[in-house]
């Protein structure tokens, strides 16, 4: 039989390689759609490590980018920001517990009401607070994540940006 530890572990390395695709994309709909799968499996991997707060906050978020794949509106953000705050203080037993708390908050604001640069910049706010969460609770796979996830979204702001410059400049020269 498989140790449960291992196969969180496990996980938590297909995590990592699903969130290494997730933050490189360009897309912000096959961003969102590849963001579900990740959710669904970190979901998981929580629930293995015995992290319930952290389990909550990924099915919120798994349910979140699934909204935000087909809606886009503030009013849903803010359902979801209720939610993610109600229940996560409901289940949280200690303060380092308000991590994945914050960071769902900050993902959800950022996938229902930015695009583009400014979400991912978002997606960094909420990757520093993951990547607390998952050093606290132990994720091997997690914590490379989240220290990959913020590399791979400054990667990508700046693509995203230097494009945008690119295009302004071709332009500019008709």
């Amino acid at each position: 039989m498989v140790d449960t530890t291992i196969l969180a572990q496990a996980l938590g390395f297909i995590s990592f390689g699903l969130g290494f695709s997730v933050f490189y994309q360009k897309n912000d709909r096959h961003l969102k759609i590849l963001m579900l799968i990740f959710n669904l499996n970190h979901l998981l991997h929580f629930l293995l490590l015995g992290s319930m707060v952290s389990a909550l906050s990924a099915f919120l978020s798994a349910l979140r980018t699934t909204t935000a794949i087909f809606v886009s509106s503030k009013r849903v953000a803010a359902v979801f920001i209720v939610i993610s705050l109600v229940s996560g203080f409901w289940v949280a037993e200690q303060w380092r517990d308000l991590w994945p708390i914050i960071g769902t908050v900050i993902g959800t604001y950022s996938v229902f009401c930015l695009s583009g640069i400014r979400m991912r910049i978002g997606f960094l706010l909420g990757a520093s607070c993951w990547l607390t969460n998952n050093i606290l609770v132990g994720s091997i796979g997690g914590t490379l994540l989240e220290m990959t996830v913020i590399v791979m979204n400054l990667l990508t702001i700046y693509r995203l940006h230097r494009q945008q410059s690119e295009s302004m400049i071709n332009q500019s020269s008709y």
